[in-house]
């Protein structure tokens, strides 16, 4: 097992529920609790789930260039996320490839905080800030909890000190919540309604406590990454590291949305722009035949053809179906087309799903 080397304040609070604390991205993380992670993702759908999302990586971004350096690393035009506002982009490589995903919040346009994953984003944000004025730095003590579920406005709502409902998809703003200093992201990973909570290390827990402890009688609970795996795999959202590497072109894995082509510049255009329309496959969602889910790895067949591979698997009690994210060769890669999957102890049929598996129209999260 990896050696964790950064630690959540919450690390105490994972371990009593049940946690090995696995290390991801640096840090032990609840993979797993005593709890079910089926019942975990029942209240997320039908109340909410708190997760500590602390092991995503948060880089306080401050300085006169801040904003053209994000915009430089971003695909997405940052000249129009106002402060107060937030987006989320795809992060590429100079050959024009996905080195990773990432959240910015503007703060008051010279200050941003961003939140990614595992990908290169420190030194993509390094490089394009060489010789500007910009300061670039890891901020560990800032925690990160998310509720996520249809209760997490009217339970959150009258412990705040600002008006949750009035915030909209993708915004933020600076808050007391249970009278602790806190800044909430209208933001999430789960297909739901639902809210980001940045606090610090000797406040969260506090936070942790009063959420756990009154959410209780309303059906919020902790829930662990093996839950949240169900339901962003539900919703279609991509892991990096899983869905997307630095192996792949946005194109190829759905990330086509993010790519501003107006901008005038960022890392990797050209290449970028070159690589539309040469995609080896694309992003695609199966429902497969099999009463629990696959491993992950499994190599899939079109009339006795491989067309490509099972990234993402997950079994969905709620859907009562087998899912998972796939890279599929484009001309295999039509809705409502059979394939085969071949796994360990045999062939299972697939089918080609819309996706998002979960709320296609998205009515939820944007509502």
């Amino acid at each position: 097992m990896t050696e964790s080397t950064r630690t959540s304040a919450l690390a105490s609070r994972h371990t009593e529920l049940g946690s090995g604390l696995e290390d991801w991205n640096g840090m032990g993380t609840a993979w797993s609790y005593n709890s079910s992670p089926e019942d975990e993702h029942t209240a997320v759908r039908e109340a909410a789930g708190l997760f500590d999302m602390s092991p995503l990586k948060k880089l306080r971004i401050r300085g006169a260039d801040a904003s053209s350096v994000l915009n430089h690393v971003m695909t997405r035009d940052m000249s129009r996320v106002k402060p107060g506002m937030s987006a989320y982009s795809a992060v590429l490589s100079d050959a024009g490839t996905v080195s990773d995903d990432a959240i910015a919040a503007n703060i008051s346009d010279n200050e941003w905080l961003y939140c990614h994953g595992s990908g290169e984003s420190m030194a993509r944000l390094q490089a394009s800030a060489e010789g500007k004025n910009v300061d670039i730095e890891l901020d560990d003590d800032l925690h990160n909890l998310a509720l996520q579920g249809p209760k997490a406005l009217e339970f959150l709502d009258p412990f705040c000190s600002k008006n949750l409902a009035s915030l909209g998809y993708f915004e933020h703003q600076s808050a007391e919540l249970f009278g602790q200093p806190v800044h909430i992201s209208r933001t999430g990973y789960s297909g739901e309604r639902g809210y980001e909570i940045f606090a610090a290390s000797n406040v969260v827990g506090n936070i942790w406590d009063e959420i756990v402890g009154r959410g209780a009688t309303v059906g919020v609970m902790p829930a662990s990454f093996t839950a949240l795996d169900k339901v962003r795999i539900e919703a279609g959202l991509l892991f990096y590291g899983y869905d997307m590497t630095e192996d792949h072109t946005p194109w190829e894995v759905g990330l086509g949305f993010t790519i501003n082509t107006d901008k005038t510049d960022f890392r990797g255009k050209q290449a970028v722009l070159k690589s539309k329309g040469n995609e080896r496959f694309t992003q695609a969602g199966l429902v497969i035949e099999l009463p629990r889910a696959l491993v992950g790895g499994e190599q899939v067949y079109f009339e006795e053809k491989e067309v490509g591979l099972v990234n993402s698997p997950a079994w969905s009690h709620r859907l009562n179906q087998s899912l998972a994210l796939a890279h599929i060769k484009p001309a295999a890669n039509v809705e409502g087309v059979k394939l085969q999957v071949k796994h360990e102890q045999g062939i299972a049929e697939a089918t080609v799903a819309q996706l998002p598996f979960y709320d296609p129209t998205k009515s939820l999260t944007h509502a």
